[in-house]
């Protein structure tokens, strides 16, 4: 079965903003990398370091916006086993 989720256009600019941000940690990057990989690519979905990334920036309290945006969608997109 073929995945159809892809990234939404708000989430892949928050994605973009937070890769071109000096200040974004490495998980954050990792997660939104991800995220605006699958902007128009239904057949990819997000890895399992990816995911934990995308995880762990979301559990930060310290994490922005954008970058907890581009997590959710990266996270969102993950494929598990059994999923349909």
């Amino acid at each position: 079965m073929t995945k159809k989720d892809v990234t939404s256009k708000p989430a892949a600019r928050s994605a973009s903003k937070t890769l071109s941000s000096s200040s974004t940690g490495k998980a954050s990057k990792s997660a939104a990398g991800s995220a605006l990989s699958q902007r128009k690519a239904p057949e990819k979905t997000t890895s399992s370091a990816a995911a934990k990334a995308a995880s762990k920036t979301l559990r930060d309290g310290r994490t922005a916006e954008d970058s907890k945006s581009a997590a959710g969608s990266a996270l969102t997109q993950k494929s598990t086993p059994g999923r349909k």
